[in-house]
């Protein structure tokens, strides 16, 4: 696929002069003069080698909205530039392309597009970004149900005839799935979802009540009882990471797998989501309570609130009415369940 490749993220107008610094975007003390991107890379990671906080290279981009028509178009073996005269950074020609003098112009290469760097990992978000993660009770009361199966089997595989009630006529391809952990908001203790076990997905071979269902695949064996919801359209990460419009107040609702404390980049739930403001996109600033100090004084005993300590970051990638999901990117100590989201 032909790709027009422009000069890159940060690279851009002067980092410490204007509206950049105002912003906040800084050049780090020890940024190299070049780095050639290689397979692997993120833009948040090569942002993090030139910007004391890599987060922050869409606010400089927007300054050369029409140089800079789309960062992600940056693929291995182009070499990014330091130049310390304004500062700023631009993208050269790839390896073996030319030298560092020759003038820089737009170029125009034939990649695959899925070679193309990303955001964040996306290895590590691909199977939260397709399956039906969260159902809350209004989706279950909604969703169809199995009832039957063909062979009165009791677990059923790939290429097995199912039964459903509640299938509606205008959908064709379901996924299936089974409610499993609650999700409990840890400042009210109220379950607002559960999280879904993804299990296969079916295709309808005859609209009826029940409705027939063929099933295409299955991750696990599904059973009579199990729900279907309509299949989502494959979804793809490509948001550049921005903090919110506004103040939010979110709390870590649970961690991927069950763990207790998990750390760099592993997922979390928030108890915060679409009716809270968060898009997918969103930076979030991790927080942790430090307690109350007592100090016993001449005048008696004293209580004091210590301040909260900010010790990492979240992409969120996923988001649902009342629950979001984050990668953790940066963070200084573990993350556990309860500690805060904010606004950087």
């Amino acid at each position: 696929m032909m790709r027009i490749i422009f000069p890159l993220l940060v690279g851009i107008a002067a980092l410490f002069a204007g509206n950049a610094a105002a912003q906040g975007a800084t050049l780090r003390s020890d940024a190299p003069d070049s780095h050639t991107v290689v397979k692997g890379d993120t833009l948040w990671g090569i942002s993090g080698r030139f910007l004391n906080e890599p987060w922050r290279w869409p606010e400089v981009w927007r300054m050369n909205r029409d140089q800079i028509r789309n960062p992600h178009l940056i693929y291995p073996g182009q070499v990014i530039l330091l130049d310390r005269s304004g500062p700023w950074l631009s993208v050269g020609r790839r390896i073996g392309g030319g030298t560092r003098d020759e003038k820089l112009q737009p170029q125009v290469y034939s990649e695959p597009l899925g070679e193309a760097v990303s955001t964040i990992p996306l290895q590590v978000i691909e199977p939260f970004l397709t399956k039906p993660l969260v159902v809350d009770q209004a989706r279950i009361d909604g969703a169809a149900t199995i009832v039957a199966t063909e062979t009165s089997r009791v677990l059923m595989g790939s290429g097995d005839t199912v039964f459903a009630k509640n299938v509606r006529d205008d959908v064709q391809v379901w996924q299936i799935l089974r409610p499993t952990r609650p999700l409990e908001d840890p400042v009210t203790h109220k379950v607002v979802a559960y999280e879904a076990n993804h299990l296969g997905t079916a295709r309808v071979a005859e609209f009826g009540t029940p409705a027939t269902l063929e099933i295409v695949s299955a991750v696990e064996e599904i059973e009579v009882g199990d729900l279907m919801v309509p299949s989502e359209r494959p979804s793809v990460f490509a948001y550049a990471p921005h903090a919110p419009a506004q103040e939010i107040d979110g709390r870590v609702m649970s961690i991927y797998r069950g763990v207790t404390e998990t750390g760099r980049l592993h997922v979390i739930a928030l108890n915060i989501g679409e009716r809270d403001g968060l898009e997918r996109g969103h930076v979030v600033a991790l927080h942790r309570n430090r307690g109350v100090a007592e100090f016993k004084g001449e005048d008696g005993k004293e209580t004091f609130a210590l301040p909260d300590k900010r010790y990492g970051l979240g992409v969120v990638f996923r988001v649902f009415d009342n629950v979001a999901y984050a990668l953790v990117m940066e963070s200084d100590g573990p993350v556990v369940i309860g500690d805060m989201a904010r606004k950087p």
